[in-house]
């Protein structure tokens, strides 16, 4: 869709996740391995990760200045520094205009957003946080060997 987060190039995998989330973490290191198309989609899980639509905000916000990715990948890659005074940093680190990332982040219109992927997400069956879809199967968890399996 329109909103969607895409990058790479090979065999299509939309993916479900949630930026506070571990298991996700350990599946963006594996997928970024992989030679696929990834479409990002938030499923952010508050019951269990309370900053992961703050995340997302954040995530997002930097999308509308160009680095989603950058963003996204530093969110995944450094899950010790999820609180405010790092999503600043890493803020500055990108170059962004601060301002407008702050107020971005706390915009109606990204709210709206991230729920519109995460309602795609329980509409398509997604119950856990990774779940990523490859040739229109649904694949919960870290990718594992059928995961690769079902690449070729």
């Amino acid at each position: 869709g329109p909103d969607d987060h895409v990058r790479g190039t090979g065999p299509v995998v939309i993916e479900y996740a949630d930026l506070e989330c571990p298991y996700c973490a350990r599946a963006h290191l594996i997928l970024k391995q992989l030679p696929v198309q990834r479409v990002f989609r938030h499923f952010p899980v508050v019951s269990k990760h309370p900053r992961a639509r703050v995340l997302a905000a954040a995530a997002e916000a930097a999308g509308l200045q160009g680095r989603f990715w950058e963003m996204h990948d530093s969110l995944l890659e450094d899950q010790g520094h999820l609180d405010d005074p790092h999503l600043w940093r890493r803020a500055r680190e990108l170059g962004l205009d601060l301002d407008r990332f702050e107020a971005d982040r706390r915009s109606d219109a990204l709210a709206e957003q991230i729920e519109r992927d995460f309602r795609t997400g329980i509409r398509a069956g997604v119950t856990t946080t990774p779940t990523q879809f490859l040739k229109g199967i649904a694949h919960p968890g870290v990718p594992g060997a059928s995961f690769r399996e079902a690449l070729r």
